[in-house]
């Protein structure tokens, strides 16, 4: 089969690899349909990756159809249209059996395309290990498009802001408006935030998250705006979605007295000096951490089907997997509006 391989910093290469088998009874075998490039790939794009592997399939994002079960797959067969959870648990475990797949105590911090130990989804066929609990039917009443979503981004998005202890009439700030960012800004108006400010350096995006209700005042005068129209409370939450320890401090100083601050973006920098005096002095609260992505599909699928959220809307680019080298250059660049990039295969 064709898949996307890493074969080291900004080189993604489309090449043959052999097709995935079935490893366990609990294994299923998806066709992918379509994929999707992450944020977070684009640290492995740029080599800070999480393995010293090279030459493996990256991506965790996908929604296609099963192909294939292992005799003790129960809930899904051939046929099925299925989305596929970025976050890998064994689906025993007490961890896993609590809905807290990111602490599975057998496959722990497991998730598709970060090393050669769990070939990822941009490919056209993946192993999807304990299916049952892996992947899901893709409901009625939400396309294929919305799914792809689920898998992790849309997730990622509403644990974000589900972490920033977002209240009725709540003045929220989402730093960086990438795809994530706006579906946690969108996340925190579901939530019930009165105001929400938008703050990003691209001037297209802060367009967009204008177009969903967001304030979105100039990058650089963004703290003494927050601080002008609240009156110097600033916000009850903030909401992280770069992964730059600068953004991550920038998120910081605009937090109020009693604050949370939620932090979604991948920080890999060990010699961050964390505020931790101005942070005891105001009591904020702060979390940080990855998305155990089954656990907020019962609050999001609604939700997409009344159409009170709309992922939809953050995908820029449909290319074919053929593409996908073009379309990290052009994720990466920010070039021609790339906002979420699809793969079609």
């Amino acid at each position: 089969m064709k898949a996307l391989v890493y074969r080291g910093p900004k080189d993604i290469g489309f090449e043959s690899v052999p097709d995935p088998i079935l490893e366990d009874d609990r294994d299923a075998i998806i066709k992918v349909d379509k994929c999707a490039i992450c944020g977070s790939d684009l640290h492995i794009y740029h080599g800070e990756t999480f393995s010293e592997d090279v030459g493996y399939c990256v991506g965790h994002e996908a929604v296609g159809e099963v192909v294939e079960v292992g005799r003790s797959v129960r809930q899904l067969k051939v046929g099925d249209k299925v989305m596929i959870s970025a976050a890998v648990g064994c689906g025993q475990c007490r961890s896993c059996l609590a809905g807290n797949v990111v602490n599975c105590e057998t496959n722990s911090g497991r998730c598709y395309g970060l090393s050669s130990a769990l070939q990822g989804c941009q490919a056209e066929a993946v192993r999807v290990p304990a299916a049952d609990f892996n992947a899901a039917r893709i409901p009625e009443g939400v396309t294929a498009e919305q799914a792809l979503m689920l898998t992790d981004a849309l997730a990622t998005a509403w644990f974000g802001a589900r972490n920033a202890d977002i209240g009725h009439g709540a003045t929220v700030a989402v730093v960086g408006l990438g795809p994530i960012g706006l579906m946690a800004a969108e996340s925190a108006l579901a939530m019930g935030a009165a105001r929400v400010f938008g703050i990003d350096l691209v001037e297209e995006r802060r367009a967009m998250g204008r177009a969903i209700g967001l304030e979105t005042p100039e990058p650089g005068e963004a703290r003494d705006y927050i601080r002008e129209v609240t009156h110097g409370r600033m916000c009850d939450s903030v909401i992280e979605a770069v992964g730059h320890s600068a953004t991550i401090r920038a998120a910081l100083g605009l937090a109020g007295r009693r604050g949370t601050v939620s932090v979604i973006g991948v920080n890999q920098d060990r010699s961050m000096d964390f505020p931790m005096a101005k942070a005891f002095a105001m009591g904020l609260t702060f979390r940080i951490g990855t998305c155990s992505v089954p656990q907020e599909w019962p609050d999001l699928v609604p939700l997409i089907q009344s159409g009170r959220i709309k992922p939809e809307r953050y995908i820029s680019h449909t290319l074919g997997l053929s593409e996908g080298a073009h379309a990290y250059d052009l994720f990466d660049r920010r070039a021609e509006g790339a906002m979420k990039m699809v793969l079609d295969i």
